[in-house]
């Protein structure tokens, strides 16, 4: 560790660091051994939308019971005590909640497709190209602010927050809602980074029901209820970090972004860069491109592609056909493989769940390729299609990127769990024509914490991107 990066006191005690996944959650810890920090996962729940009575919801209850498990883990691994706890997850999706502070019900999972004729009602007072303008978030059907308009009018006045912020108040903290997740609501004004009181009023919706805007690294308060007993928990801090999972993500590259894209790849793919000011033109909505706010200011701007879903979900249809195989050993058959097929990774049909290989065969056929035999032994044709493609729409988005903001970029970094994938990486450099430079699989959690430290160096809890960058450095250093 440099000189100018010895830990305070306060550094020396461990950390927590709670990544909300649609797949799965987890808690991890940092703990400090000889002075060097240890990033250490003690608790890992697998997680997925339920079907509940025709709806599709996030089992809270579940969540919230592996999360206090995951919790007492990290007090047992922890004796030196525990500093701090955030979260971050992601965005889009919300708890209601009564007037003592519990949820109503479980939360809607943002593909319940409830938001269908909410979205169509709200673009008739509030066009798309109109609510870009005013908000900087692409106008997609799953943001909050068509998911909020979907809810039952007896509903509608209940206080709400968003899922990771939710969990901070369930441990102690205020109900606030943290800068960069409350931007993926499409309720916050671009100029004034609040929330934006004419999209309110336009949609009949209450703006007393939305929490307090605060900033990436807002101190919370203290943990308190049964955990704050614990003595590793005495005087733990809640800190609010960026609390959007793709915010901390970005916040974890320890490099210069400057004219450097990021690839945050992993069921899903967003692709971006740092902007100092927000693109809301006719080009970016056209092009699918979102501004969503950073941990350090300015704006991730970013479009959403299709990721290793493709891939996943072709592995779910061979095991239940009993051929399991693992991405791993997929990656490595597919480096063989010399087919340069490639197929719109962005197709409707591809965004559905169920028999993808059937799905990829249609588009593969659409597309004037040869379909493949879907039968044992094929599937590392199937990885390397969709790795083609994938690096294909990559390009294209880049291409596009440049074209907004002026000026070319000079190489793409990948963080996120497709960051083990070399394959993907060459690909992506050799359809891209930049270096790739692959970061860590894990960056929420490296952003998470860099946040936290970042932010308890200031009296004030705002974090700089130079404070949070030098931690982040130090703590996805490839030695630890």
């Amino acid at each position: 560790m440099k000189e100018d990066q010895e830990p305070t006191m306060s550094h020396r005690r461990a950390r927590v660091a709670i990544d909300l996944g649609a797949e799965s959650c987890r808690v991890s810890l940092l703990l400090w051994r000889d002075h060097e920090p240890e990033i250490v996962e003690v608790h890992r729940i697998s997680n997925g939308p339920v079907e509940d009575g025709g709806s599709l919801r996030w089992p809270l209850g579940r969540v919230r019971s592996g999360l206090e498990e995951g919790l007492r883990k990290a007090a047992d691994g922890a004796p030196e005590g525990i500093a701090s706890i955030a979260v971050d997850g992601w965005a889009v999706d919300y708890v209601r909640l009564d007037t003592n502070g519990n949820p109503l019900h479980d939360p809607f999972c943002y593909r319940d497709e409830r938001t269908v004729a909410a979205k169509q009602k709200a673009d008739a007072v509030l066009p798309p190209e109109e609510a870009f303008r005013r908000t900087g978030a692409q106008p997609l059907r799953i943001n909050t602010l068509y998911q909020l308009l979907a809810d039952r009018e007896m509903e509608k006045q209940a206080r709400w927050l968003c899922l990771p912020e939710y969990i901070l108040h369930w441990l102690g903290a205020p109900r606030v809602a943290e800068y960069t997740n409350a931007t993926h609501t499409g309720l916050v004004d671009l100029a004034t980074g609040q929330w934006a009181h004419d999209v309110f009023a336009m949609l009949d919706l209450p703006i007393e029901a939305a929490p307090h805007i605060v900033r990436p690294g807002a101190r919370l308060g203290r943990l308190e209820g049964p955990l704050a007993r614990l003595p590793a928990f005495r005087d733990t801090e809640l800190i609010a970090p960026a609390c959007h999972d793709t915010a901390s993500a970005v916040a974890g590259i320890p490099a210069d972004l400057s004219s450097t894209a990021y690839i945050c790849s992993g069921t899903w793919s967003l692709v971006g860069t740092l902007a100092s000011e927000p693109i809301a033109t006719p080009e970016a909505l056209s092009a699918r491109y979102t501004n969503q706010g950073a941990a350090t200011g300015g704006f991730c701007f970013h479009t959403n592609v299709n990721g290793m879903w493709l891939l996943k979900q072709c592995m779910e249809a061979w095991a239940g056909a009993d051929r399991n195989v693992t991405i791993s050993d997929l990656i490595e058959r597919a480096s063989a493989c010399t087919s340069t097929a490639t197929i719109n990774v962005d197709a409707e049909s591809l965004l559905l769940s169920g028999d993808m290989p059937q799905r990829i065969n249609q588009e593969l056929a659409a597309a004037g390729h040869q379909p493949i035999a879907d039968q044992r032994g094929n599937e590392a044709r199937f990885a390397r299609i969709i790795f083609e493609s994938l690096a294909v729409r990559y390009a294209t988005a880049l291409t596009s990127l440049e074209s907004m903001i002026g000026h070319q970029l000079t190489r793409v970094h990948i963080i996120g769990g497709a960051s083990r994938n070399k394959l993907l990486a060459d690909l992506t450099s050799e359809r891209t024509g930049l270096p790739v430079e692959c970061g860590h699989p894990e960056s929420s959690t490296i952003g998470n914490f860099a946040v936290q430290l970042a932010a308890c160096e200031e009296p004030v809890g705002r974090v700089t991107r130079d404070g949070v960058r030098r931690w982040a450095s130090l703590l996805s250093s490839p030695t630890r």
